[in-house]
């Protein structure tokens, strides 16, 4: 009962019921949660789990971004289309939008990779956003699918790219002030495999700020990330 529950309050939330919501409970079953129930004593093949699915929303999530980058951005010459494509459709960003809509909370993994952090794993994250993606498009077909990629991956694209680039975007834009970026760490915490590293960015004489990530380089570009939003609000 539970997980039908869940499964219910993910649909709501993202504005799209399933006619087969099998398809969404394997959308969202990580292969650990799978292994876990395999019977090795009768030597049958593991239980499904998302990773076809993955495999099929991939293809459809790079289609929709192109199609919208060709239309959106006429005059750009086709390399920069690609940097621009992988951008959006990179682990990171993608793991950024699956956050911002709490997907992490209806993933079914196993207690072991649960217990390891792999709620809050990047990799982990955004392939399930990609099976949800090829789950839709089973189920309702490509315009579904698009709609979805385009409320929650398309929708702020530029903040999306931002998010991507934070690093070499803060540091031109700091040089161009004139000033210079102070990265420090300030905190290392958890277990080994499920560390939380804290850092600051300080702009002398600008701002100053905190930010953390489960990799020193994911808490550092999460601080540029917010030093470039407090940035644009000034402005």
């Amino acid at each position: 009962m539970a997980d039908n529950n869940k499964l219910e309050e993910f649909q709501t939330l993202t504005g799209y019921t399933f006619r087969d919501r099998k398809l969404l409970e394997l959308a969202l079953t990580h292969s650990s949660f799978a292994n876990e129930r395999r019977n090795y004593s009768k030597k049958s093949v593991k239980p499904p789990d998302n990773e076809r699915l993955e495999f099929l929303g991939d293809a459809v999530l790079e289609l929709v971004t192109s199609s919208d980058i060709y239309k959106g951005y006429p005059d750009m010459p086709e390399g920069r289309m690609s940097k621009y494509r992988a951008s959006i459709v990179c682990e990171p960003t993608l793991a950024l939008c699956a956050r911002e809509f709490g997907l992490q909370k209806y993933l079914k993994l196993g207690k072991g990779e649960d217990a390891t952090g792999g709620r809050n794993r990047d990799s982990i994250i955004s392939d399930a956003l990609e099976a949800v993606i090829g789950a839709i498009f089973l189920d309702g077909g490509f315009e579904n699918a698009k709609a979805f990629i385009e409320k929650f991956i398309l929708d702020d694209i530029e903040k999306r790219r931002l998010f991507y680039d934070a690093k070499s975007s803060l540091q031109e834009l700091v040089q161009s002030m004139g000033k210079e970026i102070i990265y420090t760490d300030i905190s290392e915490e958890g277990p080994q495999h499920d560390k939380t590293f804290t850092v600051g960015l300080e702009i002398i004489g600008v701002l100053k700020l905190e930010a953390s990530g489960h990799t020193k380089k994911a808490a550092q570009q999460s601080a540029a990330y917010k030093a470039l939003l407090q940035l644009k609000e000034k402005e």
